[in-house]
């Protein structure tokens, strides 16, 4: 099971585009608990941890792997990205936030506790609102918690871990059977709900159920309810991107819903 680290409680947005300060911060932080003894979502810190470790072992920064290794060979260069050139940026959509939902009674926005361990894994200026994800400098940094794509590149590169497309195939079976049998579960220290979890990628689908049919599904949502994931059992890659972020994933849902019953 993981051992969390947050990120420092004043941390700004400034600070998620300086990738040398974020990792130096979190190689001071102090674990949250005894490793292997518990699971929790890291927000920003995987991204940075394995980013780093990847640019000490190669010599490049995350945004060239993604470019180099998947984006390339499977012909979506222009279509992935963590830092995305400004140059580029006008043919982003641009995001916006969904209205708060509504408390079940009284009318107002519904009662959020503010002791949940969340609100300390990360300071409020960088939880996720079309405002941060609209920003200039945050679209143009490396930010591993923030790709910019289409529907089509994350669907694709899924794919591509299942088999071939086009010729090529970014890993071999072993070495997705490694990366997506069960690593850690049980309740999300962060969250309070129920996790499973492989090595990077959330396992079970949007019902994190860990039936067979559910081990067979491994990928990650994201911010404002996208999610995307491979379904080793159909044998299918799946993304869907928004630009309205909502607090749910039912609009992935109902879609994937419709797939799966068309597949049957």
């Amino acid at each position: 099971m993981s051992a969390a680290r947050s990120i420092p409680l004043d941390t700004r947005v400034e600070d998620l585009c300086d990738w040398d300060r974020m990792c130096a911060v979190i190689a001071d932080a102090e674990l949250w608990w005894e490793p292997g003894t518990k699971v929790g979502y890291h927000a920003y810190t995987f991204g940075y941890i394995v980013g780093e470790l990847l640019r000490r072992a190669t010599g490049k920064p995350i945004s060239q792997l993604l470019y180099e290794e998947i984006g390339v060979p499977l012909g979506i260069a222009d279509e992935i990205y963590f830092g995305m050139p400004v140059e580029q940026h006008a043919r982003l959509a641009r995001l916006e936030d969904a209205p708060a939902p509504e408390a079940a009674e009284g009318g107002g926005e519904p009662a959020v506790d503010p002791d949940l361990p969340m609100f300390r894994s990360a300071p409020m200026v960088t939880f996720p609102t079309a405002a941060l994800g609209n920003r200039t400098d945050v679209l143009a940094a490396d930010i591993p918690a923030g790709g910019k794509t289409t529907a089509r590149a994350m669907a694709r590169m899924y794919a591509a871990l299942l088999g071939e497309v086009d010729g090529v195939r970014l890993l071999g079976s072993e070495q997705v059977d490694a990366a997506t049998a069960l690593s850690s579960s049980g309740t999300d220290e962060i969250f309070g709900v129920p996790t499973a979890w492989g090595l990077g990628y959330a396992i079970g689908g949007l019902s994190g159920e860990l039936t067979e049919a559910g081990r067979a599904v491994f990928g990650v949502g994201g911010a404002g309810g996208t999610f995307a994931y491979a379904d080793r059992a159909r044998g299918i890659g799946f993304a869907l991107a928004k630009n309205r972020l909502t607090h749910d994933f039912a609009s992935s849902q109902k879609v994937i819903d419709v797939v799966e019953e068309e597949l049957g």
